[in-house]
């Protein structure tokens, strides 16, 4: 009888939530909430401009005056422990020799020209200003274009792209269409504004992102990212899937309710483990203990981010070295589990210094951890969970790529729960976290095979409604 009820409640669920919009399922109220309420300075409501603003980053004499003297004139660190790598964190015995490179090695100059290659701009939506890079491809009359807003994470920036963004812009006559690349800072990173009151999560986000690319003249597009911004655009294509043609991420997951019964049902016996994974990858997610410690290991900076980033940030904003280590441990852990054995973390196995220092600069240069890491408190908590929104399917067309060392893996079986039409869900043999940064050729193979296949989708799907018509 239990076993029915269970069933039954189930049924009954499913059937309330593919039968019910999106906007009555989190309440219609703060769903149409999410496209027009006001994030900045309170009273500036008549003053924001529509205008699409050209931007250019600049490094100031006196920030980088500022900058060196901090980095001169920094405390002598704890060394580590006797035999201790990247285990216990960043190895301060490293921290030397960045800081002379950052202070005496980084070309402020030559960095600044390299970030300034790509026109970029900047918008105010709901009252923030959102920086954004744009580049449009050349190509011959007649060929489609397809417009992609791609969106990094944390620890990373808009930086993580731009070694991708001349490949993927770079139009190739063995595609029968090319692509317009909107790479854009997510709101606190970067030279984006942050929030200036709370409630400022990934769902608010997604609304003022849509109304970003409809700024840029976009009623519909294509949509690519990882780690926070795949979070971000997980909630997106589940709030707007009428506007967003297909989605594809590095960073594959779902935390809705079934998905996560469908991931504990396989812990129960080999036989459920293989109906949830392949054998071959049901070491990413299994034993449970095994998966559980590593999060507890080493998603310690989570719960802080989540529950205490002002605190952090006082720190961060004050030393170029607390930052520097606290955004490159999370790199170098990111980028490959076996690197905490490493005395340099394995940060110059994958990374150029200048492309580091870069990214750590998209943080310092406008002070923007503090803003950045608050994303984590406003997306990991009772609001956002209690509008089930990881637990409401998409349509939207999806293509994920899961990187062997990346942070976690989700099979076919969980992801199309959430994800109904999962079209491909590919997972490598090589790289990590940062899939992008770290192998820019490679990870541009993947999203151009993920648009063909979106497209191909889309013309199967015309034509059967052309015939049934």
């Amino acid at each position: 009888m239990n076993t029915f009820v269970r069933i039954f409640v189930l049924s009954a669920y499913i059937t309330l939530v593919l039968g019910s919009s999106v906007r009555d399922l989190i309440g219609p109220e703060y769903y149409d909430s999410l496209t027009t309420q006001w994030w900045g300075p309170p009273g500036e409501e008549d003053k924001a401009s529509t205008d699409i603003r050209p931007f250019k980053v600049k490094f100031t004499d006196e920030m980088i005056t500022d900058l060196r003297y901090r980095i001169n004139n920094r405390r002598k660190v704890t060394p580590p422990l006797e035999g201790i790598a990247f285990q216990y964190g960043f190895n301060t015995d490293n921290m030397d020799y960045w800081m002379d490179f950052w202070a005496n090695k980084y070309n402020f100059t030559e960095r600044e020209a390299y970030l300034n290659q790509y026109p970029q701009f900047k918008t105010n939506i709901q009252g923030l200003d959102i920086h954004f890079i744009r580049v449009t491809p050349e190509v011959p009359e007649g060929v489609e274009v397809l417009p992609l807003l791609m969106l990094h994470g944390w620890p990373g920036s808009v930086l993580e792209f731009y070694e991708v963004i001349p490949l993927i812009t770079g139009y190739c006559e063995h595609n029968d269409f090319a692509v317009e690349v909107i790479v854009a800072s997510l709101p606190g990173f970067g030279f984006s504004d942050g929030a200036t009151r709370p409630g400022f999560g990934t769902l608010e986000i997604s609304g003022v992102l849509k109304n970003f690319m409809h700024r840029l003249g976009y009623e519909k597009f294509y949509v690519q990212g990882g780690d926070m911004g795949a979070m971000t655009l997980n909630q997106m294509v589940t709030l707007y899937p009428e506007v967003i043609l297909g989605y594809h991420t590095n960073y594959p997951r779902t935390l809705g309710t079934k998905a996560l019964m469908t991931w504990f049902t396989g812990a129960i016996s080999p036989f459920f483990q293989n109906a949830v994974v392949d054998p071959a990858l049901a070491d990413k997610m299994y034993p449970l203990t095994k998966v559980f410690l590593g999060i507890m290991e080493d998603l310690g900076y989570m719960h802080i981010q989540a529950t205490k980033p002002d605190t952090l940030g006082v720190g961060m904003s004050d030393s170029p070295m607390a930052l520097f280590a606290w955004l490159m441990q999370a790199v170098s852990w990111a980028s490959r589990r076996a690197n905490k054995s490493k005395f340099d973390g394995g940060l110059h196995d994958l990374y150029t210094p200048e492309s580091i220092i870069d990214n750590v600069m998209y943080y310092w240069t406008d002070n923007k951890f503090t803003t950045s890491v608050r994303m984590y408190s406003e997306h990991y908590n009772l609001k956002t969970f209690g509008t089930n929104i990881e637990s409401i399917p998409t349509p939207v067309p999806t293509c994920t790529v899961h990187a062997k060392d990346e942070l976690s893996y989700m099979p076919p079986s969980m992801l199309s729960i959430k994800f109904t039409n999962l079209l491909s869900s590919l997972s490598l043999d090589n790289y990590g976290h940062f899939f992008a940064w770290e192998a820019p050729e490679v990870f541009t193979k993947y999203v151009l095979e993920a648009l063909a296949e979106i497209r191909a989708y889309h013309a199967r799907n015309k034509t059967c409604d052309h015939n049934e018509l």
